[in-house]
């Protein structure tokens, strides 16, 4: 009789744990919910227009893919602020209308972002392409790198003259890092093609991209690329008869005669993963830095009617080799334009060397402001 009083006292002890291992669970996840669920407002300040088809419209596009998979965010946008003192009146000004994350999207903000999110410690601050950071300043960006190795390769199947032309704005280690990628990608399927570069000294300058254009294929280049807001690359492209290759999003509609593909920006599932993050109050600040391994942010857009299914295979072939680590976009060896040995075979760039590469490889024409 004893013996079952005291199994019956177990097992009520056993019930009464169990009961509340349950309650306690159902609160955590109804806490949760109410948190996915929860009111949040979040802004994106652009440098240019929305309706660029280039880096803005991408980020645009990555705007309105978080609205629609997170209807709990209020979300706004302010777009033509310039990389000016204007930029920190405006991050300031989202900040006191009570946004809680706010998205600065080109590299210019980053000095002004950083004294703004001094001022409001309780708002998050995310910073494109930067490397400032503090306890509500975070960076993100992607391995851009990666996807103009792969455009590359397009390029290094379709040109017949070996001369490719790239239009860039600036020698800013970012579209230097992008115009080597970009080379070693065409070489890896062409070891002839040499790629000249030319300035406009502007994100987005349609008249000077237009004459930087016919000035590339006036010197015989049968391709062109670029790193520019503005589709007048393509476009001209398409008006002499030559090939481009896009950048940032599918730039085909504007010139579909002449876009052959191109890297693109796919901002929107890293959108939502932030802001849901900065809602449930599991933000915390890091540098991001993500690849098309990560399935997010950067990949291969889509490609042009012209492009052959062998070219496309051999594309997916080195995309799938960097997703597994097989190919390495800056490993050795690798040369500057003057013919040092600047990676040893078997070694590779760090992603401080990367982030901050100022010398153009083997095979460029072109010169880097110092």
């Amino acid at each position: 009789m004893k013996r079952c009083r005291k199994i019956n006292l177990i097992l009520l002890c056993v019930i009464v744990a169990m009961s509340s291992f349950i309650v306690g669970c159902q609160s955590k996840t109804q806490e949760q919910s109410a948190s996915s669920n929860k009111k949040i407002k979040v802004a994106f300040v652009y440098e240019g227009p929305i309706g660029d088809a280039g880096w803005n419209f991408a980020q645009e596009q990555g705007r309105k893919y978080l609205m629609s998979h997170m209807p709990n965010a209020e979300v706004t946008y302010v777009d033509n602020v310039p990389e000016t003192a204007d930029s920190e009146k405006v991050f300031t000004q989202l900040a006191q209308k009570g946004n809680k994350i706010i998205f600065g999207t080109t590299y210019g903000y980053m000095d002004y972002m950083t004294d703004v999110a001094k001022k409001f410690p309780n708002v998050v601050f995310m910073h494109c392409s930067g490397y400032k950071t503090s306890s509500n300043l975070g960076t993100y960006f992607g391995r851009d790198y990666e996807g103009r190795y792969l455009s590359g390769v397009i390029a290094g199947k379709y040109t017949k003259s070996n001369v490719i032309g790239f239009v860039a704005p600036f020698s800013i280690p970012e579209v230097v890092r992008n115009i080597d990628a970009f080379t070693l990608g065409a070489q890896s399927v062409n070891p002839n093609v040499k790629v000249k570069v030319v300035y406009t000294n502007s994100w987005s300058d349609p008249a000077t991209e237009k004459t930087a254009s016919n000035s590339l294929i006036d010197a015989g280049a049968d391709v062109l690329a670029m790193h520019l807001d503005s589709t007048t690359v393509p476009q001209t492209a398409q008006e002499r008869g030559v090939y481009a290759i896009g950048f940032s999003s599918d730039m085909r509609s504007k010139a579909p005669k002449a876009v052959l593909g191109g890297a693109v920006w796919n901002w929107g599932p890293y959108y939502v993963k932030t802001v849901k993050a900065a809602a449930d109050g599991t933000w915390k600040s890091s540098q991001y830095w993500g690849g098309i391994e990560d399935n997010s942010i950067i990949d291969i857009g889509p490609y042009g009617s012209m492009v052959s299914s062998d070219v496309k295979s051999l594309v997916s072939k080195d995309r799938s080799n960097i997703i597994n680590g097989k190919l390495n976009v800056f490993e050795g060896p690798i040369y500057d334009q003057s013919g040092n040995l600047k990676v040893a075979k078997g070694q590779k760039l760090t992603d401080e060397q990367m982030l901050s590469i100022n010398w153009f490889v083997k095979g460029i024409e072109g010169t880097i402001s110092k």
